[in-house]
């Protein structure tokens, strides 16, 4: 068994899932929306920040959760841009579980 043959397996099979073609045509229908797009990735810098800040341990600025919180509710009244972020959580759901799978596998969880 040739490992690098069964990631390009497994990269394969990511690629024919459900959950990544819905993922990809989402992503590809709020790229026509100038507004979603800007929005969408206002709101992915935010949450970012955030993040970083988690793992430096420093506190988190309650203006930036609010500006993450505004901006999800404003993006959930657009058809579009609700569907992509539920696409985009099934996505990232199936992806974690593969890296736990995977990291279970060689004894690093």
């Amino acid at each position: 068994m040739n490992v690098y043959d069964e990631a390009h397996s497994l990269a394969t099979a990511i690629k024919d899932s459900n959950e990544f073609k819905e993922f990809d045509r989402m992503r590809l229908e709020v790229e026509k929306d100038d507004e979603i797009s800007k929005m969408l990735g206002d709101l992915q810098k935010l949450q970012l920040e955030v993040q970083t800040a988690q793992i430096q341990g420093e506190q988190i600025d309650p203006s930036v959760i609010g500006q993450i919180q505004s901006l999800g509710t404003m993006l959930s009244t657009k058809p579009n841009a609700a569907e992509y972020m539920k696409a985009e959580a099934a996505f990232s759901i199936m992806m974690n579980d593969v890296f736990q799978i995977i990291g279970e596998a060689v004894g690093m969880h």
